[in-house]
């Protein structure tokens, strides 16, 4: 996100200062620009993905230095450098800009930039986070007077290949599904979020995975919803979100949900809503209206016809940020760094509008035993890793075999406190 001529005249006029709140505490230095953190690498210093203190990315900030280990962040010529904490090349001049920071080398008009994976020093305007590692939370409203961006949902991974509700693949994938249990049964266990792929065939907008040839007992997606859509009915103070992994035109899914009895009645529409100017509703208005269906795709908007958002389905990446989804392979060691799946970064934000957040939490194959692990550690690495390399706590927490290892205790974890 680059600054506007007004941030950049406050940058102007901010004093040569560290924030009060980060002297002395350990920080990530983050590109407003890439989502990614300094690390130190040897005696350089480099972007890297989000992952805690693995490759030296915490900061102390004291004064008008940046102390990583016995040394300081510093610079020789137009390289970023680790340098003596008490060489003038260690010393910036900090300024702070609302939650945003430069830092000046001082009495020129030099910065800390960022230069691909590179950190540098140039003339450019970029600008930093500096975002705590252990932050204060702030507690959240009561239930119904939450905003949807302040509530996090247990969220299935390839929710339709469950081995329950039909077939999602050719025979031999089918032995490794995702989940275990039906999407009426996950519904019914508080799962409140469906990641379902879709792709299209003659029949319209079949559930399956990479591909459709070969399914036996193929489900079409208009059936998953209108078990959500009853589901809906059948509890008013509940609701849920889809996303769609999208393979289908627009036409077919136009049509595909035409068949779903009752959507218009409970389909939320942010668009219309005035979230981006308004922000997100509570739970309550929520309920008071009855629209507790959100429908997300992964399409892009470029070229759609007709664009999809006119028949209440949401381009994803206008209105969420997301994690990338995988955190490796499906046993062995896992990769749990927290970075974009999309080119615009996790901390992205707007005046008035914060994206809802889809934190992935899931490897390339679903074995059980890796899922269960992994499931129990959720909240750790929502907190560790993906909350600071977001600056916000996860609205969506995706995962396979959502009923093995406790998720739901992750979902419970970041209710009360917000990052």
């Amino acid at each position: 996100m680059r600054a506007t001529p007004a941030l950049a005249t406050l940058l102007l006029l901010t004093t040569a200062t560290a924030p009060a709140n980060a002297a002395d505490d350990l920080v990530y230095l983050q590109s407003v620009t890439t989502g990614l953190n300094a690390a130190v690498s040897g005696t350089s210093v480099v972007q890297h993905r989000p992952k805690g203190n693995e490759d030296h990315q915490q900061w102390s900030v004291s004064g008008r230095t940046l102390k990583e280990g016995a040394v300081c962040l510093g610079r020789a010529g137009d390289q970023a450098v680790m340098t003596a904490c008490d060489s003038p090349d260690a010393q910036w001049d900090i300024q702070a800009a609302g939650d945003r920071h430069r830092l000046r080398v001082p009495g020129t008009d030099r910065y800390l930039i960022s230069a691909g994976d590179q950190v540098r020093i140039g003339t450019g305007d970029d600008l930093w986070y500096l975002t705590p590692v252990n932050p204060t939370r702030t507690p959240v409203p009561q239930d119904g007077t939450r905003r949807l961006d302040q509530v996090t949902f247990l969220t299935t991974h390839n929710a339709y290949a469950n081995g329950v509700d039909g077939g999602f693949a050719p025979p031999f994938v089918n032995l490794a599904p995702n989940q275990q249990r039906g999407i009426a049964q996950q519904l019914a266990d508080g799962v409140r979020a469906l990641q379902l792929d879709i792709h299209q065939t003659p029949d319209g907008a079949i559930l399956c995975h990479n591909s459709c040839t070969w399914v036996s007992r193929p489900v079409a997606l208009w059936v998953d919803v209108q078990k959500v859509v009853d589901f809906l009915r059948a509890n008013p103070s509940e609701f849920v979100t889809i996303f769609l992994e999208d393979y289908v035109s627009a036409q077919v899914l136009k049509n595909e949900l035409a068949r779903v009895n009752g959507l218009p009645d409970v389909l939320f529409r942010p668009d219309q809503a005035g979230v981006r100017t308004n922000g997100w509703p509570t739970l309550n208005t929520l309920r008071a209206t009855g629209k507790r269906l959100m429908i997300f795709t992964d399409h892009t908007r470029s070229g759609d016809t007709p664009q999809r958002d006119s028949f209440g389905v949401m381009y994803q990446s206008e209105w969420t940020v997301e994690n990338h989804w995988s955190m490796g392979p499906g046993l062995g060691t896992s990769d749990w760094s927290c970075y974009s799946r999309w080119s615009t970064p996790l901390t992205r934000t707007e005046p008035g509008f914060v994206p809802l957040f889809v934190m992935n939490h899931f490897r390339d194959v679903p074995f059980t035993s890796t899922a269960t692990t992994d499931n129990g550690k959720l909240a750790d690495r929502a907190r560790r890793f993906c909350e600071p390399a977001a600056r916000k706590t996860p609205n969506y927490l995706a995962v396979d075999h959502y009923h093995l290892g406790n998720p739901m205790a992750a979902v419970q974890a970041l209710a009360s406190e917000r990052f």
